[in-house]
Order: C-alpha cells, then structure tokens, then sequence
C-alpha cells in the first residue's frame, strides 16, 4: 500500500493523522537563536508568548534533508511508494528538500512529491483525499494523477483577527497595521494557484467577522465536495468556533464538519484569532 507523507504545515490533528495512517516532516520555527520542530517541541501559544514580548514574526524554514529522509526511510526500504506533500513552492523549498531526500536514498523511482500550491488544511484535504486512495489500493501514479487535478479545486481562505503578525513579517505595510487596529479592519486572505492575496475587508467585532466570513460564501459552499469541511483556527474562542460548526451544520451539506488548530508555522505567520473554512469543490 502507498505510504503517504505530509509536512507539518497541514495541520491534521493528531486523530486525524492516525485515522488515516498519515507520517509528518516537521518544519522549523526559529525564535531568536533557538529552533524548534513544527508541532514537535513548541506550540502555537509558547510562539505567541515570544513574539509579543520580543515585538518579531518568528522565521521558518523547511526540515533539514536528515529530517526529511527519516520519515521516508522505513517505507521505501520495504519497497513500499510513497507520495510526499508540501506546503507550496511558493512559500517554502520543502518540496525541494523533499525530492532531494527521494534522491539521497535512491528511491525517486518509489517517491512522488506533490507540490499542493496551499497551505494548511488546503493541504491536508488532498492528503486526506490521497489517504483514502492509498487505504483503496491505488497506485502512487494514480494518486498524484488525482491530486493535480483536485489541487485547483481545493478552496482555502482565512480571515485575520490582528494583522501585527502579518506587518511584522512584512507581509503588510505599517500603516495598514496601524490603520487595521484603530478601523477593526479584518481582512480576508484567499490562496490561490500557490500565492496568498487578500480579498475582502471586514470591519468590526472579530465574532460578527467570522460569521459574515463564513456566510459570505455560502454559494461557493453549496458547490463543495460533500465529504468533509474544514474549520481551522490559530486560537479562536470556542464560542466563536462552535457558532460557524453550527451555521455550517445547519446547511446540511457535510458529512464531516473537522475543526482543527493551526500549527506552528502557519501561526507564526497569521497571528492568533485566525479562522478559515477549507473545502474542495465538487468536480
């Protein structure tokens, strides 16, 4: 049976990972002159703490090759193919790591990479998707025949709570990180082939966003895959996480409604108080 691989920056829990016989390469997450393993040795909260008090996005990076093979070693030494995801070229060189990993061991022939263009559970809705062709007995060809047709049709975006996290990084300029605080601006950030933009600007309450977050696209979720639907958070209340499960269990579309809780990485970039809704859509 394929073995299928995932970086962290999927953000399948725990239960999630195991239900569906999913292995995990870490990224890093480096605060100050200290490294720490995604989802490993540091969590979202511990990163939180570190950067408000040192006023600084962490910076990431992909796993080492060493960290990268190890993952891959006892499968492809078995004979078994194996069909690695990746954050998206774009964001990271994981998915470069992850070939030449395949090539340190010789295997590129049993190894296929899979470049997800998204982030976060945009990403593990296709390992998800893959995991349950691998339990079928597909091929890893097959697999990835499948991904790279789902890819474009996997629908990923978040709105932000706070956008410190984002101007620090320097993925806003300072004026709009000040004017976003004084005007509760929330703004929406859709992923798309591989890139991040943002779309629409909310204003207000972070409880009211979310909620005309998620009814906003209400058309585009009628249209979704009905297997499952992804809520992903980088620390919302429970209040607010329950209140868009239940609007999105009172549309009767989803056999699954998954809430999971961003990982290291991708807090470190988004900030606390991010939520998204993550689906495919129906092809």
């Amino acid at each position: 049976m394929v073995k299928i691989i995932s970086d962290s920056t999927c953000d399948l829990s725990r239960e999630l990972l195991e239900k569906y016989d999913i292995d995990i390469a870490p990224l890093h997450i480096v605060l100050g002159e200290a490294e720490y393993e995604d989802g490993v040795s540091i969590t979202p909260d511990e990163i939180y703490k570190w950067s408000d008090e040192n006023k600084v996005t962490p910076k990431t990076s992909a796993a080492g090759i060493e960290q990268t093979i190890e993952p891959m070693r006892p499968y492809v030494e078995a004979g078994r193919e194996v069909v690695c995801f990746s954050i998206s070229a774009s964001m990271s060189t994981t998915v470069n790591v992850m070939n030449m990993a395949a090539e340190v061991l010789e295997v590129e022939h049993l190894v296929k990479v899979v470049d997800s263009a998204n982030l976060s559970t945009g990403i593990g809705l296709l390992v998800i998707e893959a995991a349950i062709m691998a339990q079928e007995g597909k091929t890893a060809q097959e697999i990835v025949d499948r991904m790279e047709y789902l890819k474009p049709l996997v629908r990923a975006s978040f709105v932000v709570d706070t956008l410190t996290y984002l101007h620090r990084g320097g993925r806003c300029s300072g004026l709009a990180a000040m004017a976003g605080g004084v005007l509760k601006l929330h703004p929406k950030i859709v992923v798309e082939n591989g890139k991040m933009h943002p779309d629409k600007k909310y204003r207000g309450k972070m409880e009211r966003v979310v909620m005309d977050y998620a009814k906003d696209m209400e058309e585009d979720l009628k249209t979704a895959k009905k297997d499952r639907v992804f809520i992903t958070h980088s620390g919302c209340s429970e209040d607010i996480v329950n209140e868009v499960k239940s609007y999105l269990k009172a549309m009767n579309i989803f056999d699954e409604i998954l809430v999971t809780r961003a990982g290291g990485v991708i807090s470190s970039h988004c900030g606390p108080g991010t939520l998204g809704v993550l689906f495919i859509k129906e092809d």
